[in-house]
Formats: C-alpha cells, sequence, structure tokens
C-alpha cells in the first residue's frame, strides 16, 4: 500500500512543519518523522485506528498533538488532513 496527500493536508503539514522549525531549529524534523511514522503505522494497519467521520479514520502522531486523518483507498490510504487536535475540529470536512 501507498499514500498521498490532499493538496490542503500537505500544505497544512509543510506549514506545521515550518511552525515547529521556528520555535526550536531541528524540531520541524522531529515533526516530518512523526507524522510519517504515523502515516507508515496507517499504511501497515488501515483499519487499527478509529473512524471519527464516515469512512476518515485518525491516526495520532506521537509527541506533537496533532493527528493524520485519512480514508483508506484501493491503492493505499489518502490523507485529508494533518490536523491540530486542539483546533478547529471539523475545518477539514469538505476535502474528500
Amino acid at each position: 500500500m501507498s499514500f498521498a496527500f490532499h493538496p490542503e493536508a500537505e500544505a497544512e503539514f509543510n506549514a506545521a512543519i515550518e511552525y515547529y522549525e521556528d520555535v526550536d531549529p531541528g524540531l520541524g524534523y522531529d515533526f516530518a518523522i512523526e507524522v510519517y511514522s504515523s502515516i507508515q503505522r496507517s499504511v501497515a494497519f488501515p483499519k487499527a485506528w478509529p473512524v471519527i467521520e464516515t469512512e476518515i479514520r485518525r491516526s495520532l502522531v506521537r509527541r506533537f498533538p496533532y493527528g493524520v486523518l485519512y480514508s483508506e483507498e484501493e491503492e493505499g490510504i489518502y490523507i485529508v488532513a494533518v490536523m491540530h487536535l486542539h483546533r478547529q475540529p471539523d475545518y477539514w470536512k469538505q476535502r474528500k
């Protein structure tokens, strides 16, 4: 299996990397590694995380208050959001 990002999910992921890098050099890299680890777990075990909305699951990111929201597709997982867990919980729902 593989994965792909919704364009807005990729943009918010990159923005979060930049934010953490500005906070502390190297922290953006650490964040990216943790997000990719979460994605790899989701690719390997796509049904392991809870469904939070019709066909959308959330895998939590270790060490950071983020979740990777994805749907399971035939060719892999499709990431609809890299979501901060303490902000606007429904902003991503128009993405598909």
